[in-house]
């Protein structure tokens, strides 16, 4: 009875058994808008029981480095030089001055450290391994092997040795090997000029420019930081200037500071520009028909070395564990191929889109894909479950087990997949 009813409960949140919409979501946690800049949420999951007699023996994933500082310097220069030259031909009211003052202090947080990891991106990441090792101790039992990969960007590296710490500490009789190279940046994080026109056909332009007109509004933002509204018109790009601050708005839950500026935007303001954002990671690297359903496939190699790797360590003997740190572009497109859940929903229609499809659920800083693998003493029988940000996920096999499928079957899936793209 106690299984039926957790099984109840995944299949419910499966099926999207939600009483909130998008919006609702958002106006309950404005964070969430930050869509690919939210803070990794505490997970709250129930682990379904494996069926009998069946132990987890490898764990592999593929994991985005924790919270971060804003990669592109001028995220914080562009928006601070304009409030500069407004405050000296005196257009800034109170608030466009108190503005002014705080994006200046985070331009000084940030000096030097444009991409860095946090103190926060780094605790994330001990929390996940942490509630790895402690979710499937039998993995990590004696001097098991672990094979710890990282693109060659300092903050995926140092969320990799914050993961490989805490598991050492936990068992200093693992056998922990790290490496970063050019050498599996093929598989780590690779892209090549054939995705990068199909987000730039006349089509998806056009898409993304109707849809940005449509939900992006500056004009009470910007009557509320300056004082001139002939200045504004001659001499501030409103949309770029809302859309600087409110980046800055949202990363700043990825740091240990008091320093806010969500109080800039209206609620229904952040959901537009959630909106916009969302509409833009589906379409450069989601399953939307606009890019004709190819952008998962950027993870094709990533997908081919998941699989070819747990070929080779479901033989051996021995536990095993292989970890790999590096960025959310990766694990959007590759949790949309794997099709977890409701990863691959296609539409054409974008204001529809965020019914179904929310990237905040998929790729917070430190999102993560867990396969995790479990076998049964004097059976050749292999399961495997997937974990997306460490909640069980359905996938597109059939089984009777879910959220446990038979390996067999979802390695055929997977390559039959890969090899039908591949033609």
């Amino acid at each position: 009875m106690k299984r039926f009813i957790l099984l109840a409960l995944f299949c419910c949140l499966l099926l999207g058994m939600s009483a909130q919409t998008a919006k609702e979501e958002i106006f309950e946690d404005i964070h969430r808008s930050a869509a690919n800049h939210c803070a990794y949420p505490e997970p709250h999951f129930i682990m379904t029981v494996p069926p009998k007699g069946y132990k987890p023996f490898y764990l592999s994933h593929y994991a985005r480095h924790g919270s971060r500082y804003r990669v592109n310097p001028d995220d914080y220069k562009k928006p601070l030089e304009v409030l500069r030259e407004a405050d000296k031909d005196g257009v800034l009211t109170e608030l466009g001055k108190k503005t002014l003052c705080m994006v200046d202090s985070l331009a000084r947080l940030a000096e030097d450290r444009y991409g860095d990891l946090t103190p926060l991106g780094a605790r994330q990441h001990r929390g996940i391994a942490k509630r790895m090792y402690e979710s499937f101790p039998e993995v990590f039992q004696g001097a098991v092997a672990v094979d710890a990969r990282s693109t060659v960007v300092i903050r995926c590296i140092l969320s990799m040795m914050a993961e490989c710490l805490q598991l050492q500490s936990m068992n200093p009789k693992l056998q922990i090997k790290n490496d970063a190279s050019y050498h599996d940046m093929y598989y780590m994080n690779n892209e090549d000029d054939y995705f990068r026109k199909q987000r730039k056909t006349d089509e998806v332009l056009a898409a993304k420019q109707a849809f940005r007109k449509e939900h992006l509004h500056p004009e009470r933002l910007m009557k509320s930081l300056f004082t001139n509204e002939d200045y504004v018109k001659w001499k501030v790009n409103a949309d770029k200037l809302m859309s600087y601050l409110f980046e800055l708005a949202v990363i700043m839950q990825n740091h240990d500071t008091d320093i806010e500026l969500y109080s800039l935007f209206t609620k229904e303001e952040c959901y537009d520009m959630w909106l916009l954002n969302n509409a833009n990671w589906y379409i450069d690297y989601g399953p939307s028909p606009l890019t004709k359903g190819k952008m998962p496939y950027l993870e094709a190699n990533l997908l081919e070395n998941i699989l070819n790797t747990a070929a080779t360590c479901i033989v051996k003997k021995e536990n095993s564990v292989t970890l790999r740190f590096g960025h959310e572009s990766c694990v959007l497109p590759l949790a949309c191929l794997l099709e977890l859940g409701d990863c691959a929903y296609q539409t054409t229609d974008l204001n529809s889109l965020a019914e179904v499809w929310r990237n905040y659920k998929i790729f917070p800083m430190a999102c993560n894909i867990q396969f995790v693998f479990y076998r049964k003493k004097g059976s050749d029988d292999v399961l495997v479950k997937v974990l997306l940000n460490e909640q069980e996920m359905k996938l597109p096999v059939e089984s009777t087990l879910v959220p446990y499928y038979h390996w067999k079957d979802v390695e055929t899936y997977y390559r039959n997949k890969l090899a039908a793209f591949r033609k």
